[in-house]
């Protein structure tokens, strides 16, 4: 799996995944949207800890640099 997001979009990832964790816990979403942020959040979590998304393979998005060394 090569990489294709970089820092700054994984830092992103999760600071919206904690934004969502911390409006579910003090009640401010509940319902079904707040288990379809929650599971939105699961995979930001796990993408931005892989640093691969399977969304920007799919779209030809890549947001990390990579040395093209041969």
């Amino acid at each position: 799996m090569k990489k294709n997001m970089n820092g700054v979009d994984r830092i992103i990832r999760f600071i919206i995944a904690a934004i969502v964790l911390a409006l579910y816990y003090t009640n401010v979403i509940e319902g079904t949207l707040a288990y379809v942020l929650m599971a939105l959040s699961v995979i930001f979590v796990v993408t931005g800890f892989v640093s691969f998304c399977p969304l920007y393979k799919i779209l030809g998005i890549s947001t990390c640099k990579i040395n093209s060394k041969k």
